[in-house]
């Protein structure tokens, strides 16, 4: 394959620059916010991507926030590649504080409490659910009997209230990334094309140099 590594990458080493990339999260930060000001784009269609993108963060549909992040840019009549972009303010270093966000925003517009004493863990409740789906996807093709509790314990507890609770810091974070880079976005693409055009007179006032010299020599 063409895009193929010469020297596959081991799992362990894999998962963990997933967890921590190589240089540090900063210059993961930086990067992306290169590629940010560099796209060939309106400041305003960029910052809608960029809302797009960093507001999918806030809801559970892990494995799809691509996508749902996309489809909301072009609903938004935004910059689709910023909203991918905008999607990596979700990582291994703030998925924490965003669920958490979430699901306590959640638990109190919906009134919910959670007795610990008498539910699983945040965690076994994930296990639950995976386990469901393994064994109810096992049970078509045998005798064995589907049961759902585990999967119906982790959608009325974990992802309807994730689902609701991000909906406000998410909206939230979102508009505030939107305000802050519309003017960031301006202000850089202003001092880019002044960059350009400096260089682009400095061109043409070269090769006028260098034709008045030949013309002289002629």
């Amino acid at each position: 394959m063409i895009f193929k590594r010469r020297d596959p990458k081991p799992t362990l080493r894999a998962v963990a620059e997933f967890i921590w990339p190589r240089g540090g999260w900063t210059r993961a930060f930086h990067y992306v916010k290169h590629r940010m000001r560099r796209l060939p784009d309106s400041p305003e269609r960029i910052a809608r991507g960029i809302w797009a993108g960093v507001f999918t963060c806030f809801t559970p549909f892990y494995g799809l926030h691509f996508v749902i992040a996309a489809l909301l840019a072009r609903m938004m009549r935004g910059n689709i590649l910023a909203a991918l972009m905008g999607t990596f303010f979700g990582n291994p270093l703030t998925y924490i504080p965003i669920g958490l966000a979430s699901l306590k925003t959640g638990y109190w517009i919906l009134g919910t409490r959670l007795d610990e004493a008498e539910h699983r863990s945040f965690g076994g409740k994930f296990i639950d659910a995976g386990r469901d789906l393994q064994e109810n996807f096992i049970a078509i093709f045998t005798d064995t009997r589907m049961d759902w509790t585990g999967l119906a314990v982790f959608f009325k507890q974990i992802f309807y209230p994730y689902l609701i609770g991000g909906i406000l810091p998410g909206i939230l974070c979102a508009s505030v990334c939107y305000y802050i880079s519309v003017p960031v976005l301006r202000a850089y693409q202003k001092r880019r094309h002044g960059l350009i055009k400096a260089k682009f007179e400095a061109l043409k006032l070269k090769a006028a140099a260098k034709a008045d010299a030949k013309r002289k020599a002629d």
